[in-house]
């Protein structure tokens, strides 16, 4: 079947030089030509997609065998005249009445143009070839109907496959009688004659069709409508045909073989050069009317005006633009030449490798053989790359990591001892552990001359000051400081760095480290190490070990260097809230320092010593306007306060001097200069002057000895000074109130208390027994009450509540057991708990309950119940019971104990296994405090009821 060509503009050229062959020397030009030969040939060149062939016109019959002689006479040979464009034919034009129908996809073929278009139809090609060897090269030329749905080459396809009526159908009526003026393979070159219309069908394959001969409508050529459309048209022409010499090739091609331009050609050029869709073209084709016609092509070629002007806009701005980058880029060029000529500048290459080289110079001698090798290597590597590779920006960034990272360089360490404790305690108090091991670690570099780095890790309750130690710590050993926290960390990119091979790719937070700090042996504080995630992208808990393990990390490997970097000599400090939550392997590798909390005594040093001084400076209130009362510290600390750590306390704190400077603006509470910034001032002016702010009375009276002094020879000035600087200072003393902070009205400042006293009972009844809890707080009392429901043979039962876990709920059970069994024991008529329903209950049921301690204190209530005798007044008890009555060792026995002073408790009972725990507690937390260590029950059986029935 049928498939157009769309023929570039070498194809054009082609045919219209084949054309111009032809023209006699002497034949007159038309006036749209000699319009045209007056134009600048340079214009910019306008590619025509639509455009497929060179023109000439079909409305009259062309003079091919005078064409054919001229070229004989001029010498050309028998094998080009088979090229020539319009062959000697028999048969004329007029005389075409059958011929065969060519569907043509794309556009119409006007008369006076060419057109090749390719021939897939095997009978169809055959039928065009006998055609022309019977000297009667003509065929009809029709454009196929659009159809709704399809578009481009799903058209074309339909088309191949349509024969007969089928294909009769889908082509336009009117189309051009065409002269075959060459086939070569598939293709067939045609040339446009004149119009056609289908009259019927002859046959069916190949389509062969009856047509008429249709002429245009007769009309006045001396019609001024007529001719002004005619002139609009032309002048628009001639504006398109600046924009593009091969349409001034179309235009000089046209009038050579068809003469002047008449309405008729004029509007047949203007629609066939135009860009105008198949639809608009197949319109102009069948107008018969020659003044609608030059109409229709009028709107087609004022299109086209406008399209060449918007491409000639954007033409015009994109070579600017290209044009100025350009030179720009020329002279860039250029001045970079002037400058390496001149000395004052390298190119970027031999800069970059001088600044490496730079860098690497001072510390030549301490970096590894290893490392120095790879280096070297690097500078050779970026030598050889071309500055505009993404190589060449892998290799540049490598090398400066490389030779910015601290090889062999370490900062002078402190070791005096005594100057690290004072820096210790200047910083924080108490955490007697840590500074302790701090300063071991200090004392054995002493003695080696030499430290190496330790992993330490410092686990406890929130806000006891476990980020804060660790810049103390470095302050002390006279260390460069670098803290990054692993909370929710789920990539080991950010530990172990990325392959170079990727975008963006960086080292790990050690490297990065070191070359921020500049040294080699930091302390590095790895904060909430006990939160440290599990991703996509692997297990950053695993690629901690390599970091922290003292056996492996002088020999650390990050993926970005690839080369081994020596942590051996840095300390690292980690933090945590729960050791329990740190994987076991990596928690093997460090050194545990427990830091349990702050007792009361210690958050009254803290809060006097450092957080108040501190709030009251960012506050910006002097020490002599306000004065908080350790009453008021005390209550603050029981009664707002109770965690564990003091951040809390420090939030509070601050909450008081806010509005301390709030009620002493709104006073007007500022402080005058001091008496000695008087004096100075005084001093420094005439005896005359006198200091602003003073009262009218001192005015007056300062006056009075002025004049005194202008009239004698001298007055004593020092008497004046002191006169004046006891005014202001009384003036002072008036206007400065000192805010007075105190138990009786710290609720003013910090609200109504959010604890209470955890002591309910002073003498605690039947049934219930003060036990001792760990929280968060950092411990408190708990009390286990035990009531009896009901009563009768065989009801015995145990109702638990108290929001309990699941271990407490299995203590109270194993409890309920002992308790029967101790009960039998001392009384073994008494079927108490095998016949009594009893309801055992732990206050503050919002708050949930868990662990095994308090096994010994549900006992001790269940036996006060059954036996119907209260425990010694003042006893507080913890630990875990076996079903045997042994008691096992518990924890947080500093908590505990605190939580028991606070609760003015004078007797508790450890397990025996806590002895040692409670040793090592300081002695202020133990003073006025009797302790019992117990194995068994029976033990804490005596303690608690033997002591009752000798005070009765």
């Amino acid at each position: 079947m049928l498939k157009a060509l769309t023929t570039r503009c070498s194809a054009h050229a082609a045919f219209g030089a084949q054309l111009r062959r032809h023209v006699p020397a002497g034949e007159p030009a038309s006036p749209l030509l000699r319009v045209l030969r007056g134009q600048n040939r340079r214009s910019p060149y306008l590619f025509r997609r639509f455009f497929c062939s060179d023109s000439t016109d079909g409305s009259d019959p062309v003079d091919t065998a005078g064409l054919e002689a001229k070229r004989v006479d001029s010498g050309e040979e028998a094998a080009e005249s088979k090229s020539s464009a319009i062959v000697t034919t028999v048969v004329r034009p007029e005389d075409c009445l059958t011929v065969i129908a060519l569907p043509l996809p794309h556009r119409p073929l006007f008369p006076g143009f060419y057109m090749p278009i390719y021939v897939k139809d095997p009978k169809l090609l055959a039928a065009l070839v006998e055609s022309r060897k019977r000297q009667a090269p003509y065929t009809g030329a029709f454009l196929i109907k659009e159809e709704e749905g399809t578009e481009g080459s799903d058209s074309e396809k339909n088309v191949y496959d349509l024969k007969g009526k089928d294909l009769l159908n889908r082509l336009h009526d009117v189309g051009t009688l065409a002269q075959i003026t060459s086939i070569q393979g598939d293709q067939v070159v045609l040339i446009g004659h004149r119009r056609l219309r289908i009259t019927e069908m002859v046959s069916e394959d190949p389509l062969t069709v009856k047509v008429d001969h249709l002429k245009e409508k007769s009309f006045d050529k001396d019609d001024d409508i007529l001719k002004a459309t005619s002139f609009e048209v032309i002048s628009t022409l001639r504006d398109v045909l600046k924009t593009s010499p091969l349409w001034r090739d179309h235009a000089q091609t046209y009038t050579q073989h068809i003469g002047d331009f008449t309405y008729p050609r004029v509007a047949d050029f203007g629609a066939a050069i135009s860009g105008a869709n198949k639809s608009q073209c197949q319109q102009v084709l069948e107008e018969l009317d020659v003044h609608k016609r030059l109409k229709l092509t009028l709107e087609l070629v004022k299109k086209e005006m406008e399209i060449s002007k918007i491409q000639e806009s954007i033409a015009k701005a994109i070579e600017e633009k290209i044009s100025g980058e350009q030179r720009r880029y020329l002279l860039n060029e250029q001045l970079k030449a002037i400058k390496k000529e001149l000395g004052l500048e390298t190119d970027d290459k031999t800069a970059l490798s001088a600044k490496f080289r730079e860098r690497l110079d001072p510390k030549k001698e301490k970096i590894p053989p290893h490392v120095l090798q790879v280096i070297e290597e690097e500078l050779t590597k970026l030598q050889l790359l071309e500055a505009s590779s993404s190589e060449f920006n892998v290799t540049r960034n490598y090398l400066d990591w490389l030779t910015a990272l601290p090889w062999g360089e370490y900062s002078d360490e402190n070791f005096d001892v005594i100057q690290a404790q004072k820096i210790l305690d200047e910083d924080h108090y108490g955490l007697t552990d840590v500074k302790e091991r701090i300063l071991e670690f200090i004392a054995v570099g002493k003695l080696r001359g030499t430290s190496q780095g330790k992993i330490i890790c410092l686990s406890g309750p929130p806000g006891v000051g476990k980020t804060s130690i660790g810049r103390s710590i470095a302050r002390a050993l006279n260390r460069k400081f670098y803290r990054f926290s692993v909370g929710g960390l789920s990539d080991v990119a950010e530990i172990k760095g990325h392959r170079r091979t990727y975008i963006g790719a960086m080292p790990g937070k050690m490297v990065q480290c070191l070359k921020s700090v500049g040294t080699a042996n930091p302390l590095v504080l790895i904060d909430e190490i006990d939160k440290l995630g599990r991703g996509h992208a692997g297990d950053p808990a695993s690629a901690m070990l390599e970091l922290l393990d003292p056996e492996q990390n002088a020999n650390f490997l990050d993926h970005y260097l690839d080369v081994p970097i020596d942590l051996s000599k840095v300390l690292f400090v980690c933090t945590a809230n729960v050791i329990e939550m740190i994987p076991n392997p990596l928690l093997d590798r460090m050194e545990v320092i427990s830091i349990a909390g702050y007792i009361t005594d210690e958050k009254m040093h803290i809060a006097r010593d450092y957080l108040e001084k501190t709030t009251r400076e960012a506050c910006g209130i002097k020490p002599e306007q306000v004065e908080v009362t350790d009453s008021a510290l005390l209550a603050l600390i029981e009664n707002y306060c109770r965690e564990a750590g003091v951040r809390n306390l420090q939030k509070q704190i601050e909450k008081i001097y806010r509005k301390i400077a709030l009620q002493l603006v709104r006073q007007g509470g500022y402080i005058e200069p001091l008496f000695d910034e008087v004096k100075a001032e005084s001093n420094s002016v005439s005896d005359g002057s006198l200091i602003e702010g003073a009262e009218a009375e001192s005015l007056e009276g300062s006056t009075d000895v002025n004049e005194s002094a202008m009239e004698a020879e001298i007055v004593d000035s020092s008497n004046k000074e002191t006169v004046e600087a006891e005014k202001i200072v009384e003036k002072e003393a008036k206007k400065v109130e000192r805010v007075l902070v105190d138990s009786s009205n710290l609720v003013d400042f910090v609200g109504k208390p959010v604890f209470h006293a955890d002591r309910i009972y002073e003498q605690t009844p039947i049934g219930v027994v003060m036990g001792l809890a760990w929280t968060a707080m950092g411990g408190s009392t708990l009390y286990i009450e035990t009531s009896q429901i009901e009563q009768g043979e065989g009801k015995g039962a145990l109702n638990l509540t108290g929001q309990l876990g699941d271990v407490m709920k299995e203590s109270a059970q194993i409890a309920h057991t002992v308790a029967r069994a101790i009960l039998l024991d001392k009384d073994p008529e008494n079927l108490y708990f095998a016949n009594t329903k009893v309801h055992l209950h732990v206050p503050a049921g919002a708050t949930p309950k868990d662990g095994p301690s308090a096994g010994c204190t549900m006992i001790t209530s269940l036996l006060s119940l059954a036996m119907n005798k209260p425990v010694k007044k003042d006893l507080a008890m913890t630990g875990e019971v076996t079903l045997t009555r042994k008691i096992l060792p518990i924890g947080g026995v500093k908590e505990k104990t605190i939580a028991a002073r606070r609760s003015d408790v004078k007797t508790i009972i450890f397990p025996s296994a806590n002895r040692r725990d409670f040793d090592e507690l300081a002695p202020n937390v133990k003073e006025g405090i009797e302790v019992h260590f117990v194995d068994d029950y029976s033990q804490i059986y005596d303690l608690a009821f033997d002591c009752t029935d000798k005070a009765q």
